[in-house]
């Protein structure tokens, strides 16, 4: 048995021994996953009393969760998961009160994988270990979103800055799902292009 097969099959046994009211079972998932989400989390964005926060808000968010876990994916594809979405929360968050450029995703994600930034930004991340963070890039992100169109800056502040759903986007903006998914599609080129050719 592979050293992965062996981690989920430990994992699986942790989660239904929890479910079944062990809560042991949980503090053990912490102390095999905290300094993995935390270097993680820590590599994303770059400052280790946010990634503390985030691994902290991570696992809270596991514990409550992990009753309706169905097991569809590994426990550690979805621990990641909810981490990656809170570090990228994070980021959003910052962006739009401060401007304080400290934190975003770089490209591409891995040698093997061409997926660029601006896919990344409001999909999940394939290996959320193989993301890394450069200052340079956060500026041109930044300076990026400035200089996109009023309507397609918006579309991206709806969707990444907001987490909105392309249902409620729709609603919002009075237009068809279709066109929500079309204009994010244009909005995130516009972005690349923006960004310039290595980002191509």
């Amino acid at each position: 048995m592979s050293t992965k097969a062996q981690e989920v099959a430990i994992d699986r046994l942790l989660v239904d021994r929890f479910k079944q009211g062990d809560e042991a079972a949980f503090n053990e998932m912490v102390s095999r996953y905290w300094d993995r989400i935390y270097a993680m989390v820590h590599q994303l964005l770059r400052n280790s009393q946010d990634a503390e926060e985030v691994t902290q808000d991570a696992f809270i968010r596991a514990h409550r969760g992990l009753v309706n876990f169905r097991g569809d994916s590994a426990f550690s594809t979805w621990l990641y998961q909810i981490a990656t979405n809170l570090a990228r929360n994070r980021y959003w968050y910052w962006w739009r009160r401060k401007r304080d450029h400290s934190v975003s995703f770089d490209q591409p994600i891995s040698g093997d994988n061409e997926t660029t930034l601006a896919e990344l930004i409001p999909a999940e991340l394939e290996t959320p270990e193989d993301a890394t963070v450069t200052q340079e890039l956060v500026n041109r992100i930044a300076e990026g979103m400035e200089k996109l169109n009023a309507k397609h800056r918006e579309i991206l502040i709806l969707r990444n800055v907001k987490n909105m759903s392309y249902e409620e986007i729709a609603e919002i903006l009075g237009i068809s799902v279709g066109t929500v998914k079309s204009r994010i599609a244009r909005a995130r080129e516009s972005l690349r292009a923006t960004l310039g050719e290595d980002f191509k």
